[in-house]
């Protein structure tokens, strides 16, 4: 038995299935980890120019629409 369970782990020990797949999760992860930290440091910012460029687009279709 104990030469069974042996054998298993090592097969286990030496399948490469998937390997690829972690290592990509690895390299996304340390791209998107430190990406996440920088918009949440500067949040307050991001949020404040993003709304002011919705608020530009909304008035220019408002304003494109309006008959002069």
């Amino acid at each position: 038995m104990f030469r069974r369970v042996k054998q298993a782990l090592r097969a286990l020990h030496q399948d490469q299935v998937g390997a690829g797949m972690v290592e990509y999760v690895l390299i996304l992860a340390a791209v998107a980890l430190p990406l996440l930290g920088v918009l949440v440091y500067f949040w307050d910012g991001v949020k404040t120019w993003v709304f002011e460029l919705f608020d530009g687009i909304r008035n220019n279709a408002e304003n494109a629409g309006a008959v002069s």
